[in-house]
């Protein structure tokens, strides 16, 4: 994948297609091949573009201990890769809090915005594992939190029919930058968008796995609630991943949201 660079530090990106700009932003969970299934089709019609974020892949690692930094970061990516503001963009999981933070603090940047398996900010209970995996990351390296990292990602029938892809995604995790990782998981603890929300004034498509337990329909639900105008939609048969466990229905809902 090629570089650009942001403050003099590398950024990994990869860019396919050509006409309207859809900008896609990875999961916690993930990094940017998370969407090389995806992208040659949504890439028939348009430019897509893909960014690992800071501490995934060729992307370097930044001090960063806020969801607010990560989205300037986007910002600033954007706009070193020329991206115009008439670009949508797509976020699902860590990506989707880092996409509707964006939205908030640069707007007129993007035209819609498109999330899945986010919500409007965890309950307590929903934040104790984020501690948890930032503590074992810390004391450990990634190893230590791939198993319950998987758990968190895809529910236990997708593990099983699908061994091979839960292989996959733990050693591509298992790259990823332990105190970047660390510190993005206390920020997504933190992180409380529900008195913002209502500002948002941009078509916003919000979608949800059906199984997902990690950001569960119920909280995505309501976040879509809080914005004015936003659809919902659930994504039958998939997790916090719909990338790599429904494609088809994840292709379709974006090409919906975007016309």
């Amino acid at each position: 994948m090629p570089l650009t660079s942001v403050a003099d530090s590398p950024v990994e990106y990869f860019q396919q297609g050509s006409g309207p700009e859809l900008v896609l932003v990875h999961s916690l969970l993930t990094d940017a091949s998370v969407f090389d299934g995806l992208s040659p089709r949504l890439a028939v019609a348009r430019r897509v573009s893909a960014l690992n974020l800071p501490g995934y892949g060729g992307s370097a690692p930044r001090a960063f201990i806020s969801i607010a930094e990560y989205a300037d970061f986007v910002a600033a990516a954007l706009d070193a890769l020329a991206v115009p503001t008439s670009a949508d963009l797509f976020g699902n999981g860590f990506g989707a809090f880092v996409a509707t933070e964006f939205a908030l603090r640069h707007p007129g940047r993007i035209r819609r915005l498109i999330v899945a398996d986010v919500n409007a900010g965890f309950p307590e209970a929903g934040r104790v594992p984020f501690g948890v995996m930032a503590q074992k990351v810390t004391e450990g390296g990634m190893t230590a939190v791939l198993d319950a990292a998987i758990g968190r990602m895809f529910p236990e029938p997708f593990q099983q029919a699908q061994p091979q892809v839960v292989a996959q995604r733990k050693a591509r995790l298992a790259t990823a930058d332990a105190a970047a990782f660390a510190r993005a998981c206390r920020a997504l603890a933190a992180l409380d968008l529900a008195a913002r929300l209502p500002m948002l004034a941009l078509p916003v498509t919000v979608l949800c796995g059906e199984l997902d337990r990690t950001t569960p329909p119920e909280l995505a639900q309501q976040m879509a609630a809080l914005i004015p105008g936003a659809r919902y939609a659930g994504i039958p048969g998939s997790g916090h991943c719909p990338m790599l466990e429904q494609p088809e229905a994840l292709i379709e809902l974006i090409e919906r949201a975007l016309g």
